[in-house]
Parts: C-alpha cells; sequence; structure tokens
C-alpha cells in the first residue's frame, strides 16, 4: 500500500496596489472619522488599485512570481493553479486562466477558481495538498487576490462594508517534502449555508429573468451587505473551534503555536480570538491596520509578511485560520 506524501509551502509573495488609502481620506468621501473607523475596526489606512495598473490576475501573478523565486522554481514548473478570489477580472472564465497567461504557463496546466471568500485561500490550500499528497502533482500554485474597491459603495450609506475592505494579492508555491512529521500537517474545512445571505453581493445573480434589466432597476443590490454583529458573533465561536480542531488532530495543545495568522477581518476578532486561545501577541500575526480586509488574498498576503520578517522560522508549528461568507470557515496546521 502506498503512503500519502506530506506537501510544504516552497515559497510565499505578496503584492498590495501602491495607492495607500487612509481612513482620513475615507471622511472625504462619507460622514466618518478615523476614530470611529479604528474603534469598530482596527483599520488605519487599506490599498485600492489602480485602474489601468492593477487587475485581479496580475496582481496575483505578481505575488506568484515572487513565492516561485522563494521556492526556486520557475513558472514553467508549476504544474497546478488554484486561484481563490471574489472579485475575478470577469464573470466567466475565472481569473486562474488568466493568470496561467500571465505567467506564461505552458498551455496544459490545469486553473481553476475557488469562490468561498475569506476562507478561500485556505480552501484552495487544502485541495492544492491533496493533488500533492496523492502524487498527482508537484508543484501547485495557490494564488488569492482581490480588488474590492471598485465593487463599495463608498457613501454615507455604505460606509459599515466600505470602510472595512482594501485590494492585494498572495501566493504560495506548494511542493512535496521529505522532511518527517513536515509541511502542511492537517486541513479543515467547514460551512454553515443557512447564514449565507449574512455577508453577501446579490447582484448579477442568475436566478431571475430579465436580469439585465432588473440589475439596472437595483442597482445598489451590486454593492456588498453586511449584517456585522451576527457575522462577528459567529466569527469568534468559529475560529477557535477549527483551530483547536487542527491542534487535537495533531495532539498540540494552543501553547505549542508558534505563529497564528487570521484572515484579517476584523482586529477586534482577532484579538477576541487571541484572549480565547490565550497566545502572547507574538505568537499572533495582525496586518489589518495597513491593508483592511482583503478575503482571499489576507492570509496569503500576512504569511508573506511574516515569512519577510523573520517571525516564522524552520520548524515552527504555524495555523492558518479563517471565517468569512457562507458562511465558511477553515484551518491548517503546518510544520514549517
Amino acid at each position: 500500500m502506498s503512503t500519502l506524501r506530506h506537501s510544504e509551502i516552497a515559497g510565499v509573495g505578496h503584492y498590495v496596489p501602491s495607492r495607500v488609502v487612509t481612513n482620513a481620506d475615507i471622511t472625504e468621501l462619507m460622514e466618518t472619522t478615523d476614530e470611529w473607523i479604528q474603534e469598530r475596526t482596527g483599520i488605519k489606512e487599506r490599498r485600492w488599485f489602480e485602474e489601468g495598473k492593477d487587475t485581479t490576475a496580475n496582481m496575483g501573478a505578481n505575488a506568484a512570481r515572487k513565492a516561485l523565486e522563494m521556492a526556486g522554481l520557475t513558472p514553467d514548473d508549476v504544474q497546478m493553479i488554484v486561484f481563490a478570489t471574489l472579485s475575478p477580472d470577469y464573470f466567466f472564465p475565472g481569473s486562474g486562466v488568466l493568470l496561467q497567461r500571465e505567467l506564461g504557463i505552458k498551455d496544459n496546466v490545469p486553473a481553476f477558481d475557488v469562490r468561498n471568500q475569506c476562507s478561500g485561500f485556505v480552501y484552495g490550500l487544502s485541495m492544492a495538498d491533496q493533488f500533492v499528497k496523492t502524487g498527482m502533482y508537484d508543484t501547485v500554485l495557490v494564488v488569492g487576490s482581490e480588488i474590492h474597491s471598485s465593487g463599495l459603495d463608498k457613501s454615507t450609506r455604505g460606509r459599515g462594508v466600505s470602510v472595512i475592505f482594501g485590494d492585494g494579492a498572495g501566493a504560495v508555491v506548494l511542493r512535496p517534502t521529505n522532511r518527517e512529521g513536515a509541511g502542511i500537517l492537517s486541513t479543515h474545512l467547514h460551512a454553515q449555508g443557512e447564514f449565507a445571505e449574512e455577508l453577501i453581493v446579490r447582484e448579477p445573480g442568475s436566478n431571475r429573468d430579465g436580469r439585465v434589466q432588473y440589475i439596472l432597476d437595483n442597482e445598489l443590490e451590486l454593492y456588498p451587505y453586511m449584517n456585522g454583529q451576527n457575522v462577528f458573533k459567529h466569527a469568534v465561536v468559529r475560529f477557535p473551534q477549527v483551530i483547536k480542531e487542527a491542534l487535537e488532530q495533531n495532539g498540540y495543545q494552543p501553547s505549542d503555536i508558534d505563529m497564528l495568522i487570521p484572515h484579517q477581518a476584523n482586529l477586534r476578532i482577532t484579538q477576541f480570538v487571541q484572549q480565547k486561545m490565550q497566545l502572547p501577541d507574538e505568537k499572533v500575526y495582525s496586518n489589518i491596520q495597513r491593508y483592511g480586509n482583503t478575503t482571499a488574498a489576507s492570509v496569503p498576503i500576512a504569511l508573506s509578511e511574516a515569512v519577510g520578517e523573520g517571525r516564522i522560522k524552520r520548524g515552527d508549528l504555524v495555523c492558518l485560520a479563517a471565517f468569512g461568507s457562507g458562511f465558511t470557515w477553515a484551518s491548517a496546521l503546518i510544520r514549517w
């Protein structure tokens, strides 16, 4: 009987647009204050894309090039692409094939998109892990990339959502490893569809005749809606649950974690989870203050920054965790 291989993250990279949008800039668009935004979200600034320069696919490609370089690989080495995004360049086709084209990867490499919003990157990482484990592929590129700023209601009416989100991309390269007990130890995926409408962009939907005219008549439904209190209530329960699930499966305690990288949804959620898990500041990575919530890009951006800053070292126990629209939530436990 053949044994499953382990996969490891051989390279990480990220890209954020050069345009910095501060809370002071936001106050010029809507009735709000820097204090109001920081008190509710912890965010001080975020990045917004530049039209004609940044796209969801090319931001992902910029992050992917850095990840491949760290891994000592080239685009020609990639055997599969997993692209997580809720803001694809087109309604169809998905951004995975556009990334393939952007990187000049040979035509026969499969590429597909993952639509699991804030949990999308961890879902995609889990999927890629299975392909490497079984030996089907040796080199899988996993990307999370988002452009939110072009689809936000930048008025006082939409401020509860619009102050939160930013743009950016992150990527990792998965490769098999022969190191005993190293690499991705386990991944854990969950969903609870009964709350699908609590965090949603309803349009453009496909479940009505004359949908184009409907959108023209109901343009506000193109903007995100969030029941913030209910999202928060579920997030602070599901985050600790899915982290503990990963630890227990592998025989670890919260104190064994060297670095927790949560989805950057809200600094208050991260702080609540940190307290619940009794983790010191140096074991939890947060960059939402600088980038806002970049959905599927937030975990790989934070991971890339943590590695670049030397806060994750070889042998460290790293936990990735996410919760978001769907509701969906997920975790991955990694021996770096």
